[in-house]
């Protein structure tokens, strides 16, 4: 293939979505992952027809290491000269003290935010580490440097996934991979529906008052990101509304 490969972990919805579809004008083939079958579907469809990129669709749940393995062992060969991985899949569950959370809530995190991404990279980056080039875009998030009430195990998630990605900085260095961390604040996205199992106008409130980031600044930050001279890494990026100035300080109107 002449055109870049990205692989896009939660691409279904929210800044996966945004940015498989900034991505797909921009002149890269996609590797889409989700649960939501349907939605996949639906994207490769609309990804093919309007911008005549190829898409491949991976249709598996991240939490769970053999789905995850199998599925990405399954991308064909010539899929594999991936240039970039953008993890991106991730959810908060439960807004609740350490002593009431539910744990499931915990492992639903945990499962998703750190062990996902870490099943993923550690298949994709020895296919970078192979031909000495790459990308590596871990989303985190203002919670992965602050901490606030209620949000204990999430915050330590997003705390790990910046930890690792130093880390990552460091070993893959050699290879010449580049490896960012792109950190959000309030983005108005399915993840307070989540976290909120569905209450549309408890969700709603999160984003009362205030004009919150969209999926698409994320997406075309990512592009700004890949868009440096080959000596450039964009290490870590904060990128916060206007409004907002910490985790929990808003100025809402």
């Amino acid at each position: 293939m002449n055109q870049k490969i990205a692989l896009i972990t939660g691409a279904t919805a929210g800044i996966g979505y945004e940015t498989a579809l900034l991505l797909a004008q921009n002149n890269y083939n996609l590797i889409l992952t989700g649960r939501r079958k349907e939605r996949l579907t639906v994207l490769k469809n609309k990804l093919e027809s309007e911008f005549g990129c190829k898409i491949h669709p991976l249709n598996f749940d991240i939490r769970v290491k053999a789905e995850t393995e199998a599925a990405l062992n399954s991308i064909p060969e010539e899929w594999k000269a991936i240039d970039l991985l953008i993890n991106n899949a991730g959810l908060a569950a439960g807004l609740a003290p350490v002593n009431s959370a539910d744990v499931d809530d915990w492992e639903a995190m945990i499962d998703t935010n750190v062990k996902g991404l870490l099943y993923t990279t550690r298949i994709v980056s020895p296919w970078m580490i192979e031909r000495r080039t790459g990308h590596i875009i871990n989303i985190t998030s203002i919670a992965g440097k602050e901490s606030y009430p209620n949000g204990s195990v999430y915050c330590g998630t997003k705390h790990a996934v910046a930890a690792i990605s130093k880390s990552m900085r460091i070993e893959l260095m050699p290879f010449g991979i580049k490896v960012t961390t792109i950190a959000p604040g309030a983005v108005d996205t399915e993840f307070s529906l989540v976290r909120f199992r569905g209450d549309q106008e408890r969700a709603d409130q999160v984003y009362n008052g205030f004009t919150p980031l969209s999926g698409k600044d994320i997406a075309e930050t990512i592009l700004f990101v890949l868009s440096r001279p080959a000596h450039v890494n964009i290490d870590d990026l904060l990128i916060m509304p206007v409004d907002q100035a910490s985790a929990r300080d808003f100025n809402r109107k």
